[in-house]
């Protein structure tokens, strides 16, 4: 078994496709909707990276009863045609900065919310990227404000939870803005957790969930001049949070994501380790802890997630934080040959690139030197991207229908 390093790799790539497919949105819809079906006609309401996936799942059980709904995605359909013939319409919006395509998202939800027939219940299904897929500002917020807003979140190095209160104070939606917008009409929610401690105040930016203590939560932050101006007028304009808000499902998660990818390393007669922790914080200095932790690992696989954060030079080049990761860790691994670390999104995607995330061994740096390439200074840039790719060890795998943070694997022999 897994005797050169070819099969190595082959084997930690496996190991994260069966996580994937644990968590895959259409499956993990269905077998909610198995568990506890919904009764009579309904509308359906899909947003973020998985709302195409989750209404399939949704579709495949429920779909003559289905009166038709909005998917709101970061890329249109790859097959528009069942959900079409259900009435569903699809848009797109701007991901991972929001754009015009998000505020027309924005009013198409209010408006789809408030046309819901009398008879028809709402199944609403949200995952990882609603934030910026759809918006919709408070007064005195345009669009070259949030635009400019969300670039400088994307490089602060601040966590998820923090990033999303400064979005929800913005919005007449987020924090349970939508609560607001919602008909009386019975309600289920699912979703697909892609935030530490799986906390459905920070799904989405809490569509439906009041954003209680904002203003000293946001007080907290160290944040510039000019997005504090903006924050403390847009506060003025929310209001009071609307009390209370609907049961929120949660259909898939890292934990079972990691679950998955322990099983499928069994199965194959890998030794495992499980992390319970997240990971979180620098993303660089979490590459190089991971990696000495590997090197001092007995054999086995293990099994890590969280989310890590990049703080960017002002002007960075190619990669995410999942690339940034397994650069600092190849660095650390640089000449063993007993040693293989994954570290990938499960969206499919990683910061500025299409890639989702990278695969790194003992000689990732050697292959890279061979274009004239060096480890450290390509991390000092953050374009990580670039020296994966000419070492060979980006992984893609398109949009993979899902979006339970990011997952690390380390695979010592």
């Amino acid at each position: 078994m897994m005797s050169d390093p070819l099969d190595r790799r082959r084997t930690l790539l496996n190991i994260f496709g069966a996580a994937l497919t644990a968590v895959d949105g259409r499956g993990a819809v269905r077998r909610a909707l198995q568990t506890r079906g919904m009764g009579g006609p309904f509308q359906l309401i899909a947003i973020g990276k998985a709302a195409e996936t989750m209404s399939l799942g949704a579709l495949d059980l429920l779909g003559d009863r289905c009166l038709g709904g909005l998917l709101i995605g970061k890329e249109p359909p790859a097959d528009p045609g069942p959900l079409a013939r259900r009435g569903i319409a699809c848009l797109a919006g701007g991901h991972p900065v929001p754009s015009q395509a998000s505020l027309d998202a924005g009013e198409r939800l209010l408006a789809a919310l408030s046309a819901i027939p009398a008879q028809a219940s709402l199944l609403l299904l949200l995952s990882g990227g609603a934030s910026s897929l759809v918006e919709a500002p408070v007064a005195g917020i345009g669009l070259a404000d949030l635009q400019a807003v969300n670039r400088w979140l994307l490089g602060s190095g601040l966590p998820i939870d923090s990033m999303n209160r400064v979005r929800t104070a913005l919005s007449r939606i987020k924090g349970g803005g939508l609560l607001d917008a919602l008909p009386a009409r019975p309600l289920r929610a699912l979703a697909i957790s892609d935030v530490p401690g799986d906390d459905p105040a920070v799904i989405g930016s809490g569509l439906l969930v009041p954003a209680l203590g904002l203003g000293p939560a946001l007080a907290s932050l160290d944040l510039p001049p000019w997005i504090r101006t903006l924050v403390e007028h847009a506060l003025a304009q929310r209001g009071a949070p609307p009390a209370g808000g609907p049961e929120i499902e949660l259909v898939a998660t890292l934990d079972l994501a990691r679950t998955a990818a322990a099983r499928a390393a069994k199965a194959v007669g890998l030794a495992v380790r499980v992390e319970p922790f997240l990971l979180a914080g620098d993303a660089a200095q979490c590459g190089g802890e991971l990696a000495r932790r590997l090197m001092e690992d007995p054999s086995g696989l293990t099994v890590w997630g969280g989310e890590t954060t990049v703080r960017l030079p002002p002007e960075p080049g190619r990669g995410g934080r999942n690339q940034h990761l397994a650069l600092a860790a190849a660095l650390v691994l640089a000449g063993r040959t007993d040693c293989f670390l994954l570290a990938a999104g499960t969206d499919g995607g990683d910061g500025n690139t299409d890639d989702a995330g990278a695969l790194v061994d003992g000689e990732t740096l050697e292959r890279a030197a061979l274009d004239g390439l060096d480890g450290a200074d390509c991390l000092a840039r953050a374009d990580s991207g670039t020296l994966l790719a000419a070492s060979g060890d980006l992984i893609h795998t398109g949009p993979t229908g899902t979006n339970v943070m990011d997952l690390v694997l380390g695979l010592r022999i």
